[in-house]
């Protein structure tokens, strides 16, 4: 199991994080490289010209707070975090099979019942997409 599995309970094809690189109070770093063969969704999503989906890069940041949180211990081994609202989405340049992206995110808010950050996905030094975002924390219903 990858230390990202061990942080968060998303799985292949649905896991967006390959690494974190800094994990802190104020600031999360992770990466991600981009794949046909490890992601699916370019089959479908305009197959003759692959791109990443903008909401797909959205998850992807909301992935990345959530690892980097509870790397830095500040979200409970059991909870989760529920996507509650997408603020302020920008979509500035494609990303496509064979990139690797940067994630950059702040954590405006951490509280027991909330979670607010933003972030960026950088190609190099330029912002392909950015975002805020809310996160309801709770624990996953009973079985």
């Amino acid at each position: 199991m990858s230390e990202i599995e061990n942080l968060i309970p998303h799985r292949a094809p649905f896991l967006f994080v390959d690494e974190i690189l800094e994990a802190g109070k104020e600031k999360i770093v992770g990466t991600r490289r981009y794949s046909t063969e490890c992601d699916t969704f370019f089959t479908g999503h305009f197959p003759e010209y692959p791109v990443v989906p903008g909401v797909l890069l959205v998850e992807a940041m909301a992935q990345c707070g959530g690892a980097g949180l509870r790397k830095a211990g500040l979200l409970g081994g059991e909870s989760l975090f529920f996507l509650a609202t997408i603020d302020n989405a920008k979509f500035r340049k494609q990303v496509v099979p064979g990139d690797t992206v940067r994630f950059e995110i702040s954590n405006d808010r951490i509280g027991s019942k909330l979670l607010v950050q933003s972030g960026k996905v950088l190609l190099g030094d330029e912002v392909a997409a950015e975002a805020s975002w809310k996160c309801i924390i709770g624990e996953a219903p009973p079985k």
